[in-house]
């Protein structure tokens, strides 16, 4: 056996936010939007401001495309489908999966509400360490309201 003595460092002085500090040189905010296509832009954006509480931002910018729509600091920029692209692509199967918003637990709650009104049809998991509901905007992507205040 190597006779390794006090030399080296102990792993219970270990901090793993100074490590990741130390190996990469960015420190990113968060996701500051999220690209969707979609059949209508217009009628895709005044549902997420009727529904979510989303506002446009960026009006005189792009010649209007995309549209961007914003809640807190969290974006979507809408873009329109393009009618020309073959609906099998290179990258099949590799997909957006569902978009998640963070509510409280009053939030939340209120979501329910709110889908219900509407009558636009969710579906709840309870994850644990969570609790999400599952619903699609009108063209199909898969949204997720999500709460981690469990009562």
């Amino acid at each position: 056996m190597i006779g390794l003595t006090g030399n080296l460092p102990s792993f219970a002085d270990f901090n793993s936010v100074n490590f990741v500090h130390s190996v990469f040189l960015m420190e990113l905010e968060g996701i500051d939007h999220v690209a969707m296509s979609v059949r209508d832009v217009e009628r895709a954006a005044q549902w997420y401001i009727n529904v979510l509480g989303f506002e446009r931002r960026y009006q005189e910018m792009w010649s209007g495309v995309p549209v961007f729509i914003g809640k807190g600091t969290t974006a979507i920029a809408l873009f329109p489908a393009q009618s020309n692209t073959p609906s099998k692509s290179e990258r099949a199967g590799v997909r957006m999966l569902h978009l998640a918003f963070r509510a409280n637990r009053e939030n939340f709650l209120a979501a329910q509400e709110e889908l219900k009104r509407r009558g636009i049809r969710f579906e709840f998991q309870d994850h644990e360490i969570s609790h999400s509901i599952y619903f699609s905007d009108p063209d199909g992507h898969q949204l997720e309201i999500t709460t981690y205040d469990l009562p």
